[in-house]
């Protein structure tokens, strides 16, 4: 099947996917391919990407887009579990922005299935995230003589929340994966034998498929739960409250992540765990793993799918051990790794490198027309 990732074998919630490897039987033929190319207006993804680094975007006007989705860290966090609005953390791993604009469904549990716009929006409104009122929001950025004129460059007129919310989706355009080992046909003899048992002995195309290598389904993979999703205090009160926003019952005793059962809410519990299969590309540059981060390494991930996961009374049936000597796990993972750009999204293009968010505060503004 495929992977995800692990931090502490002691935990108990589960958040960010990201690989699942495991034995299948019949899977039909699968396809997988290059990624298509994209269309960016370049000066709406240069309002995005300055919007994207910009802290005034949050509530108290401290933590930006990029503080969790760290460039140099393939636009994902590096921490196991995402640092989230000050004074009130976050319970689950940032993934990758790199190729999110191909995706059909976006979280780990896959509840939003609309667009960009609304993953923007409810990243920049959620009060454990950016904790920002789009009115305020609205009102700083035109403010601003930079975005002034940038918002005129962009064709968007006046500075408004709506245009925000169209501006950094055309900025995450802009990060696709674009020069890959696997997508240049230039893989080593170890890659060619880890993509044979990628498509066939580990299993993992049952879900890895299709050219961002994920079928863009839920899965339960018996990842172990993080469990400092409950031993700290402000991660766990974000965490109570998205349960109770989300209608899951008894949210005060969950302990553990239900995961896509926010969508389905079955009544016999059996989508408890259940996460969205992530893609497979930039991975190198990704680490950790999984939707909470429990692994660190692709070592582990693989390892961890070559013991059958853990133990999970929703476990997807095809995770089982598979059987993979070591010089197979390497192949496995040396394949894998073909599957990331030979140099990270950092350059200028991507990274947003001047200190210019200062600005002089208007005469009279209580007098100023808006």
């Amino acid at each position: 099947m495929g992977f995800i990732a692990n931090k502490n074998r002691l935990l108990m919630p589960a958040l960010l996917s990201i690989l699942l490897c495991s034995t299948y039987s019949g899977a039909e033929p699968t396809k997988f391919g290059k990624l298509p190319k994209i269309k960016v207006n370049l000066a709406k993804a240069a309002l995005g990407k300055r919007l994207f680094f910009d802290t005034r975007l949050s509530g108290d006007a401290i933590i930006s887009c990029a503080t969790c989705h760290q460039p140099n860290n393939g636009f994902a966090s590096k921490e196991a579990l995402s640092p989230g609005y000050p004074g009130n953390k976050h319970f689950r791993n940032a993934p990758t922005l790199i190729n999110t604009v191909f995706k059909k469904s976006w979280m780990h549990d896959g509840r939003i299935g609309t667009n960009l716009n609304d993953v923007t929006r409810e990243m920049l409104t959620e009060d454990y995230i950016m904790n920002m009122d789009m009115r305020l929001m609205q009102e700083r950025v035109k403010q601003d003589p930079v975005y002034i004129e940038m918002f005129k460059k962009a064709g968007y007129g006046e500075p408004s929340n709506g245009k925000v919310r169209k501006a950094i989706p055309e900025f995450l355009k802009s990060l696709t994966s674009t020069n890959t080992a696997y997508d240049k046909n230039n893989l080593t003899a170890a890659a060619k034998r880890g993509f044979t048992l990628f498509k066939g002995k580990a299993g993992c195309a049952a879900c890895h498929n299709g050219p961002m290598f994920s079928d863009g389904q839920a899965y339960n993979t018996g990842v172990p739960e993080n469990l400092d999703i409950f031993t700290d205090v402000e991660r766990h009160q974000a965490f109570i409250a998205f349960n109770m926003f989300m209608g899951n019952e008894n949210y005060m005793a969950l302990k553990r992540d239900v995961g896509a059962h926010v969508r389905t809410h079955n009544a016999d519990g059996s989508d408890i765990g259940k996460f969205m299969v992530p893609t497979l590309r930039e991975l190198t540059y990704t680490a950790p793993y999984m939707h909470n981060g429990m692994f660190a390494t692709l070592e582990e991930v693989v390892g961890f799918y070559n013991a059958g996961g853990e133990q999970d009374k929703n476990k997807d049936p095809r995770i089982k051990p598979l059987n993979l000597n070591k010089h197979q796990q390497m192949d496995l993972i040396v394949f894998l790794k073909s599957l990331s750009s030979d140099k990270p999204l950092t350059s200028a293009k991507y990274v947003w490198q001047k200190d210019d968010y200062s600005y002089q505060v208007i005469s009279n503004w209580q007098s100023v027309k808006n």
